[in-house]
């Protein structure tokens, strides 16, 4: 019998993914807006290092020209859902912890983030960036403003 510790096999710990980091902060986690969607981790098959283009964003998703695809500033998206509020009450207390640690996580994994808004009522959110082995991922949500 030795004293060895059985998660020490002399090989180093394999790294966790993002989709492994943003499993248990994406359950159940859904965007507010007039339907409050949930939010999904999206890959991007669009790797350049270049920033995205409007352009890009719509080939990807295979938009119309007619659908109106926007790219807005990363702190547009995340105000509305990390800011707690004095009347929240417990269940949006929590859902902005959420958004917060989601936040802290991305910013930590992806680099050259950008944030896409695809439509004018149902609008399609993209959230990416490029992870550290160069693919392009992030989250991806719907708001539904009338």
């Amino acid at each position: 019998m030795t004293n060895e510790d059985p998660k020490s096999s002399g090989q180093p710990p394999e790294k966790t993914t993002l989709t492994d980091q943003l499993t248990g902060l994406l359950t159940d986690l859904r965007y507010p807006s007039e339907s409050d969607e949930p939010v999904a981790f999206v890959t991007c098959y669009l790797n350049q290092k270049e920033p995205l283009t409007v352009s890009q964003i719509k080939d990807w998703q295979m938009l119309p020209p007619a659908v109106r695809v926007d790219e807005i500033p990363e702190a547009e998206f995340w105000e509305p859902v990390i800011t707690d509020e004095d009347w929240y009450n417990d269940d949006e207390k929590a859902r902005t912890k959420k958004f917060q640690q989601l936040k802290q996580l991305l910013e930590s994994e992806l680099t050259d983030r950008q944030v896409f808004y695809a439509g004018e009522t149902e609008i399609d959110v993209f959230l990416l960036g490029i992870q550290t082995d160069g693919e392009r991922a992030g989250i991806q949500t719907k708001l539904v403003q009338t």
